[in-house]
């Protein structure tokens, strides 16, 4: 029988069980270490490191790859993670619950092995994936122990309930209940090399480990980071400080003319700085020509980024399918009307792929110059270059945020620089020229 079933080409699914990062929610035995946003942070870029091989799994193999996600929305995990892959809610209930649903859903629209995974385990990559699937051509259950008496991955070829129930989730006797209900219920076994989680800090080593072992496609790339100014002294040394202080990180300033002192201050910060005829789109496409990176990032000169940056860039864009990204927004103000202000930025750019300039726009060098740069207009160059660069692919958005300054809607109102906003859109759109947009701005 077992060779039977191993000569029979069975429809395959790998399923991974995430969530879309959340500060305060994600890891949140790491947040005393790394604080809510950088367990966040990590917390991501995990989730995009399981995600990458299941993706190399789902290349060579005849699987369908498949994603479970807690909190959010299948659009909210689609434009993060992107296309080629289903996605389902994973349910309410308890994680066995949960797991038991994905597995019968699973067999019951065909599938004859299917392998479900987590994203804490750093260790798990395509080699794995694919052993746990051939070791199910011959046993009923295959599973990847955890050292903390867990375990990171099981797979299955027949329904089996009784796994799931009554478990004591979280605990270090999960592994060997789990096996001795396997025994009562008659299944043959496989277990795979334990492998440890991370989801402690002593744990930390085997991540950065594991990045060692299985780079992205861009990792260790340098970055450079444009950030165009005019009259920002009061944020460009700060800026350009937290910056330098990421590894790989070069900063390119191009100042349109301030009479504040900026470029001065920009250079003795220690950043690459240079002086350009005023209007963004040009100080950024003179950025880019002066960058010698493989990967650019555009930044506002008022908009800070997270300390994990820099590898969510990267892994980012080494996503299938994926052009360009940029980060959600978040507006630093307690004012009530901002919230929904980001709201509305942050569907916007999930739905429809349409970020904007303060939400650090990024790309490779090769797509810029083949997207031809910033379209130097009066107005609206990243609006425009946005629609350029959606015509060839992915615009992905990072779940963590860019803090961004409230000074623009401090100054106006929120409701009427919203307005304002619309206005401009709205008229670019029906082919008003940039300069008379630029008029409407200014006045």
């Amino acid at each position: 029988m077992d060779e039977l079933t191993s000569a029979r080409p069975l429809p395959d699914r790998l399923i991974v069980f995430t969530r879309r990062p959340e500060p305060g929610r994600s890891k949140t035995r790491l947040i005393p270490v790394l604080g809510a946003q950088g367990a966040a942070d990590l917390q991501q870029q995990m989730a995009l490191h399981t995600i990458s091989h299941a993706r190399e799994v789902a290349r060579r193999e005849p699987v369908a790859l498949e994603v479970r996600f807690a909190d959010g929305t299948a659009d909210d995990m689609r434009g993060w993670l992107g296309n080629g892959m289903n996605y389902f809610p994973q349910g309410e209930g308890d994680l066995g619950v949960r797991m038991e649903s994905a597995f019968r859903e699973a067999f019951s629209r065909g599938a004859g092995r299917v392998v479900l995974l987590g994203t804490d385990c750093p260790g798990l990559d395509a080699t794995v994936m694919r052993a746990a699937s051939t070791a199910l051509r011959r046993k009923d259950l295959v599973l990847g122990p955890a050292t903390d008496g867990g375990y990171w991955l099981i797979g299955l070829r027949r329904p089996a309930p009784a796994l799931f129930a009554d478990m004591p989730w979280s605990t270090d006797s999960v592994l060997a209940r789990t096996l001795g209900r396997a025994r009562s219920l008659g299944l043959s076994v496989r277990t795979l090399e334990p492998l440890p989680d991370v989801d402690r800090p002593e744990d930390l080593p085997f991540w950065e480990e594991a990045k060692k072992r299985s780079p992205s496609r861009l990792s260790g790339e340098n970055i450079s980071v444009i950030i165009p100014t005019l009259n920002e002294a009061a944020h460009i040394a700060d800026r350009i400080s937290e910056l330098r202080a990421v590894r790989g990180v070069e900063v390119i300033v191009v100042d349109g003319g301030s009479a504040d002192g900026t470029l001065d201050r920009a250079l003795s910060a220690g950043a690459r700085a240079y002086s350009s005829p005023p209007g963004r789109a040009r100080q950024m496409n003179q950025g880019a020509a002066m960058s010698q990176s493989p990967i650019l990032l555009f930044l506002h000169a008022d908009t800070r980024l997270t300390q994990e940056f820099a590898e969510c860039v990267r892994r980012t864009l080494a996503l299938e399918g994926v052009v360009a990204g940029a980060f959600e927004l978040r507006i630093e103000s307690p004012l009530r009307g901002l919230r929904l202000i980001e709201w509305l930025a942050n569907w916007r750019s999930r739905r429809l792929q349409m970020p904007y300039g303060d939400q650090a726009l990024f790309l490779t060098s090769e797509m810029f110059r083949l997207s031809g740069g910033f379209p130097e207009i009066a107005l609206m160059e990243d609006f425009n270059f946005v629609r350029r660069l959606k015509r060839r692919g992915r615009i992905a958005i990072v779940p963590s945020p860019v803090l961004t300054s409230a000074r623009r809607w401090m100054k106006r109102g929120v409701f009427r620089q919203t307005l304002l906003n619309q206005m401009l859109i709205c008229g670019n759109l029906l082919g008003v020229s940039p300069d008379r947009l630029a008029r409407w701005y200014e006045d």
